[in-house]
């Protein structure tokens, strides 16, 4: 480690200061925090790759939209848990906008964040059926989600998708479903944190199996029409986003503003339950409320007004104002978020120029593209020691095991990535190189 810019003595005591356990599965809010108080004790900048906090400036017209909004007095007023009539069109119209589906404004509620919506839907999906209480991952995915599920107790199984692309998925995925006991499934698309993009066939098989063995589907589109390999920006014109809710009605999709309008600190996010979906009884919901024990209702009164008091009113006017916009063709925001994949593809070549290699590096049948994440391995190392090795050289991230994932490597964030790091990158990456070229962790 001769050329190392931080010794292990001084990472191993902050990890200690911080009563981090197991570097290896850290948190990425505790690799936050490491990462902040190594810069903070020495005044050297980190290549911080560990959170996905947006790096564009978020969209102006739903700011003013939100100024628009407050200048009208609404801030005295509790908002409806089913969210402002305006946003409820409006996403309904963004839907057939850009994933050519059919959902109704009523089926269409606003949330504080996708956080929030797949907390509330692990609630429902794990209560609608007897006997239905595991949720299964199909990995890898987005940490938080499993703890939700360990706060709300309810079972879960996960499975790595590395070797089950394509037609193999079919047998892989009802293999868990066949025992009867699935409620739901759960992944994103694109991935956070391997990037995959599920194919239509891939979606397909997803969809018909989830109506035969009655099992929701929970799709987190997070990084909605961020797959840059093709053109997803023309409102109401093909190719649209890839999605299940074209094979099956048991469909709940998670549409954040966090991302393709950089909103992330406004929490806002809208949950789009199939229409079918939205109006079906469940007795088991109706002995546990005392209600109708209608999916929808509950979902929104029982589940989701429980978790956050509604959603605020201003950003809902300006979440409502933004997708009016991209429907209406007045803004692109997926041209906006290609910043992303430019900084990606730069980032990978630096890395793989100097002996590091992309770890899920193909969908079925192309190269995967370049976007938010990828994930990086190094030759000889696991994903804790590769995790724990570049800390030492002032870069920082989250490894693949904390993200359901059976690979070896990081998953490394494009987000903050400004012009000015990339020469750092490379003088980082090299000097790691050079130390570790020919060696694993534990022989040096």
């Amino acid at each position: 480690m001769q050329h190392s810019i931080f010794s292990r003595e001084l990472v191993e005591s902050i990890v200690d200061e911080l009563k981090i356990t197991d570097l290896a599965q850290a948190t990425i809010g505790q690799v936050v925090l490491l990462a902040s108080a190594l810069e903070k004790r020495t005044g050297i900048p980190f290549i911080r790759m560990d959170q996905g906090v947006p790096g564009l400036k978020p969209c102006r017209i739903g700011i003013e939209a939100e100024k628009a909004a407050l200048d009208t007095g609404i801030a005295a007023i509790y908002p409806a848990a089913e969210g402002v009539p305006e946003l409820k069109q409006e996403t309904s119209r963004f839907v057939k906008a850009f994933l050519d589906v059919d959902i109704s404004p009523e089926s269409c509620v606003p949330v504080t964040g996708s956080v929030a919506g797949s907390f509330g839907s692990f609630i429902i999906a794990s209560q609608c059926s007897p006997g239905k209480d595991t949720v299964l991952f199909i990995d890898p995915g987005f940490p938080i989600q499993k703890s939700q599920l360990r706060i709300l107790g309810v079972k879960h199984l996960q499975f790595d998708i590395f070797n089950y692309r394509g037609e193999a998925l079919r047998e892989k995925l009802e293999s868990y479903l066949k025992a009867g006991n699935i409620a739901a499934i759960i992944y994103s698309n694109p991935n956070n944190p391997a990037w995959i993009c599920l194919e239509e066939q891939e979606l397909k098989i997803i969809g018909e199996l989830a109506t035969r063995y009655d099992t929701l589907i929970l799709e987190d589109l997070a990084y909605f029409a961020m797959d840059f390999r093709k053109d997803l920006s023309r409102p109401f014109e093909p190719p649209f986003q890839a999605t299940v809710a074209r094979y099956t009605d048991n469909y709940i999709l998670m549409l954040s503003a966090s991302k393709i309008f950089s909103y992330a600190g406004q929490r806002m996010a809208v949950v789009c339950v199939s229409d079918k979906l939205f109006h079906r009884r469940y007795p088991a919901l109706a002995e546990r409320y005392n209600g109708a024990g209608i999916f929808g209702p509950t979902f929104i009164n029982a589940i989701l007004y429980m978790i956050t008091s509604g959603a605020s009113h201003s950003v809902q006017f300006g979440l409502a104002a933004m997708y009016k916009a991209a429907s209406d063709g007045k803004i692109n925001f997926v041209e906006e978020t290609m910043e992303y994949g430019r900084r990606a593809e730069r980032m990978k070549r630096l890395f793989c120029e100097n002996g590091f290699f992309v770890v899920y590096d193909r969908d079925v049948e192309e190269k995967i593209g370049d976007g938010f994440f990828f994930t990086i391995g190094y030759p000889g190392l696991t994903s804790g020691e590769l995790m724990r090795e570049l800390l030492y050289y002032g870069i920082s991230s989250i490894t693949l095991n904390t993200t359901g994932s059976e690979q070896q490597g990081i998953r490394a964030c494009t987000s903050r990535m400004s012009e000015n790091l990339f020469d750092v990158l490379e003088q980082r990456l090299k000097a790691f190189h050079a130390d570790h070229e020919g060696g694993s962790a534990t022989e040096r």
